[in-house]
C-alpha cells in the first residue's frame, strides 16, 4: 500500500514538473533595439544582441520569427551552442528584405 502511494506521488510530481527554459541570443546584421513577442518568446534587443528565454525547442523557427522583425541574423546561440550554418541560412530566408533606399544608403 505504501509503495502504491509513493508511486502515485512520484507520477504526480513528474507530471507537473516545469519544463526548463532554453536561453537564446542572436546578433542581427543591422543593430536593432526594442522588445517584442514573436512566437513563444519575448525578445529584448539592444545595440549588440537580442536575448530571450522559452521552453520552445524549435530554434530555427524562433530564429525565423526574430529575422522577420530584426532582419538578417549573423549568429544565433541556444544555451551556449551556435546554430548550425545550414539552419542559420534557413533562418535568414525569413529576414525582411532591405528597401532600395536602405540598400543605397549603405
Amino acid at each position: 500500500m505504501v509503495r502504491l502511494i509513493v508511486a502515485a506521488a512520484a507520477v504526480t510530481l513528474l507530471g507537473v514538473a516545469p519544463a526548463s527554459a532554453a536561453t537564446y541570443s542572436a546578433k542581427p546584421a543591422t543593430p536593432f533595439s526594442g522588445r517584442f513577442v514573436a512566437r513563444d518568446i519575448t525578445w529584448n534587443c539592444g545595440p549588440a544582441a537580442c536575448e530571450g528565454s522559452t521552453a520552445d525547442s524549435r530554434p530555427t523557427v524562433l530564429c525565423q520569427s526574430l529575422a522577420k522583425h530584426a532582419g538578417r541574423i549573423e549568429s544565433f546561440i541556444v544555451d551556449g551552442r551556435e546554430l548550425a550554418s545550414a539552419d542559420l541560412a534557413k533562418c535568414n530566408t525569413a529576414a525582411k528584405a532591405m528597401t532600395v533606399s536602405a540598400a543605397t544608403a549603405q
